[in-house]
C-alpha cells in the first residue's frame, strides 16, 4: 500500500549522478541528514520540513507550487519534474503533487556543505537556472491579451518540461484539467475551456487521456537544461 509522509532520503538522488566516487561519498553523506517527502498524487500540503527548507531537490514525480490567499484565487507559480530544484514554499504556498512524487528537503547547512562541492554546486546552479527561467517565460505569458495566446505558450512549455515525443505529436506527461491550466495561465476555467476547443480545431492540439498531445514537430520546443 502507498503511504505518504517523511521518510529517509533516497540513496538514488540525481545530485549524484556524474559525481566522481570522492565527491558521491561526501555528497552521499550530506544527503544522509535530509529528511525526504513521499506525496501521494493529488495531495496539496503544506509541510513544516519543506517550509523551514533553503530548497527542495524533486527527486522522482511532477509537482506544482500554489500561491493561496483567502481574498483572491489560488495561482500555480512553479511547476517541476525530477531533476528540478525548487525554493522552499513560503506561508502562503501548498505544494501539490500530480503524481506520486518524492523531494528532498535541503536545510540551509547540508545546502551549503553541498555547494562546497565544485560539481555539485554547478548542478545546482544549472537546476536553479532553468527553474528561474520556466517563472520567468511563464509570467511573460500573462502579457498576452489573448487568452489563447497564453494558454497555447503554456502548453508549449509543458511539453519542454513534461512532453514525451512520439510519431503522433508530443504528449505530456502530466495529468492537467483545465482548472489546473486556468490556473497556471491566470485565467477562468471557462475561457481555458474555449482556448483548448480553438486550439484543437486549429490542430494544434487533441485531448490525450487525462492529459494532452501536442500536434507538433520537436523541434518546435527549445527544452530546458
Amino acid at each position: 500500500m502507498k503511504t505518504q509522509g517523511r521518510f529517509l532520503p533516497r540513496t538514488d538522488s540525481w545530485l549524484l549522478d556524474g559525481l566522481d566516487e570522492d565527491d558521491k561519498k561526501l555528497a552521499s553523506r550530506i544527503l544522509e541528514t535530509c529528511a525526504a517527502h513521499h506525496l501521494l498524487a493529488g495531495s496539496r500540503r503544506q509541510i513544516r520540513d519543506l517550509m523551514r527548507a533553503e530548497g527542495l531537490l524533486v527527486e522522482s514525480g511532477v509537482l506544482v507550487v500554489r500561491a493561496c490567499s483567502p481574498s483572491a484565487r489560488q495561482v500555480v507559480v512553479a511547476e517541476a519534474g525530477a531533476g528540478s530544484v525548487l525554493l522552499a514554499p513560503c506561508e502562503r504556498e501548498r505544494v501539490q503533487a500530480l503524481t506520486d512524487s518524492w523531494v528532498t528537503v535541503l536545510p540551509r547547512a547540508p545546502l551549503e556543505d553541498l555547494l562546497a562541492i565544485p560539481r555539485v554546486a554547478t548542478m545546482l546552479f544549472r537546476a536553479l537556472r532553468t527553474a528561474v527561467r520556466l517563472r520567468q517565460d511563464a509570467t511573460s505569458y500573462l502579457a498576452n491579451l489573448h487568452h489563447v495566446d497564453r494558454v497555447r505558450l503554456k502548453l508549449l512549455q509543458l511539453a519542454e518540461q513534461f512532453g514525451r515525443v512520439s510519431p503522433e505529436g508530443i504528449r505530456l506527461e502530466v495529468p492537467l484539467t483545465h482548472d489546473l491550466l486556468a490556473d497556471m495561465v491566470g485565467s477562468a476555467r471557462e475561457t481555458v475551456t474555449r482556448c483548448l476547443d480553438e486550439l484543437q480545431r486549429g490542430g494544434f492540439v487533441v485531448r490525450d487521456g487525462h492529459s494532452y498531445r501536442l500536434l507538433i514537430s520537436p523541434a518546435t520546443l527549445d527544452r530546458p537544461g
